[in-house]
């Protein structure tokens, strides 16, 4: 029976038209597997850290309905402290444009592994590691230079250290986690309201420690009851990561841990987060274990009052294997893993699901050099299957690179 269609995470293109110290802490389904095929792989974009440029672009980008892209990068900038950029189709290459340069001060620095979220005014929303007390919240405006900082981190219980992006429900509110701080330490879910011309924030829920979540590097999902889910790579019933999620109700939000990781067939240490399709199925990634070592791709559904597990794929290797949020587009999920691959520096993937069972397509191995190496952002997809992503390192200059994966 096929899978339920999936949301399209990303729409139409041109023509077609933990410091990470805390990040490295960090099947089986019948299924088909099928090497690269005639796929068309290009680097879009060579950051150099020069200038207004940015550098190291651990973020994925994210599509709006004008096929442009919408970016972070970590480090580089006017000051060495990040950016956020826009790419914008031109013909058959992009145009490049820096949208803000992160100071390293109140204003956030290091934007890390989070995507950007878009609201429908064109204003870009996401987080920082490091700047503020400890890391920020920010509102990036369409036109050029000008930041709004949602909130700063690190006083009081507020939370410390929001490194997995935020998302936006359908009134503009703000919700995200931080991966420490909050009233034990272990990290929170977080919510920011505008309030006229500023944001108020508020903890949602903090992590207590023990059985629960613990340290949620990843960002939250909303359902469309407003519900929010998400994953920490540690904690749980034995210690090596769960899936959470926290209901909205009247008095508030209660959390309930949906599944506890065991490092079986059903993996270990889920860093990147869960997300939705249309008939409330969850999709997420472990970054180690498997029946092969190298991570695994499962689902949990509901079933009566609670959750159903089924691991769908799991990869070969030792280390390395999926870090980030999977996108559902066209019917197949489509991930990376950020140290596998053939060449052991990452690689492109899709799942594509059928009677009996999931499809597993290799879309591409990164070798290094200009072809550049070691994905941690989420890949955006469009509606013609075009595929686009980001590598920390290689490119002309090695400071990361943009790429167009096309089928």
């Amino acid at each position: 029976m096929l899978e339920p269609e999936f949301y399209c995470y990303a729409l139409p293109r041109r023509f077609a038209v933990v410091s990470f110290a805390i990040m490295a802490v960090f099947l089986l389904l019948a299924s088909v597997s099928e090497p690269a095929q005639s796929q068309t792989y290009r680097v879009i974009y060579n950051f150099t850290g020069q200038g207004s440029d940015g550098a190291t672009p651990y973020g994925g980008p994210i599509l709006d309905r004008l096929g442009n892209l919408y970016g972070t990068t970590y480090l580089g900038g006017k000051y060495g402290a990040g950016s956020v950029y826009r790419l914008s189709p031109n013909g058959s290459s992009w145009t490049y444009a820096s949208l803000y340069s992160f100071k390293a001060g109140f204003d956030g620095s290091g934007p890390a592994f989070g995507s950007l979220a878009l609201d429908a005014n064109g204003a870009l929303f996401g987080t920082t590691e490091g700047g503020g007390y400890f890391g920020t919240a920010f509102e990036v405006c369409a036109c050029p230079g000008r930041e709004v900082v949602v909130h700063r981190f690190g006083t009081g219980t507020d939370g410390a250290q929001p490194i997995g992006g935020v998302v936006l429900d359908s009134t503009g509110n703000v919700y995200g986690t931080t991966s420490l701080g909050g009233a034990f330490g272990n990290g929170t879910v977080f919510e920011a309201k505008r309030s006229g011309q500023t944001w108020i924030e508020s903890v949602i829920y903090s992590f207590t420690g023990g059985t629960d979540a613990v340290n949620p590097v990843a960002g939250v999902t909303l359902d469309a009851h407003g519900n929010l889910y998400g994953t920490a790579s540690t904690g749980g019933a034995f210690g090596i990561g769960a899936v959470y999620k926290l209901t909205r109700s009247s008095s508030g939000w209660t959390e309930s841990i949906l599944y506890s990781f065991q490092g079986q067939s059903d993996g270990q240490n889920p860093v990147g987060g869960v997300v939705l399709d249309g008939a409330g199925n969850l999709y997420g990634t472990t970054f180690d274990g498997g029946i092969n070592g190298g991570g695994t791709v499962y689902r949990l559904s509901p079933s009566g009052p609670g959750w159903t597990f089924k691991t769908i794929y799991s990869f070969t290797g030792g280390y390395g294997g999926p870090y980030n949020k999977l996108t559902l587009a066209n019917g197949s999920i489509y991930g990376f893993t950020n140290a596998e691959g053939a060449n052991g520096l990452g690689s492109v993937f899709k799942l594509t699901p059928g009677k009996s069972g999931w499809t597993f397509t290799d879309l591409h191995n990164f070798a290094g050099g200009n072809d550049g190496g070691s994905p941690y952002g989420s890949v955006a997809v469009d509606s013609a299957g075009n595929v686009f992503g980001t590598a920390v390192i290689g490119g002309t200059q090695n400071q990361g690179i943009v790429f167009e994966i096309t089928p």
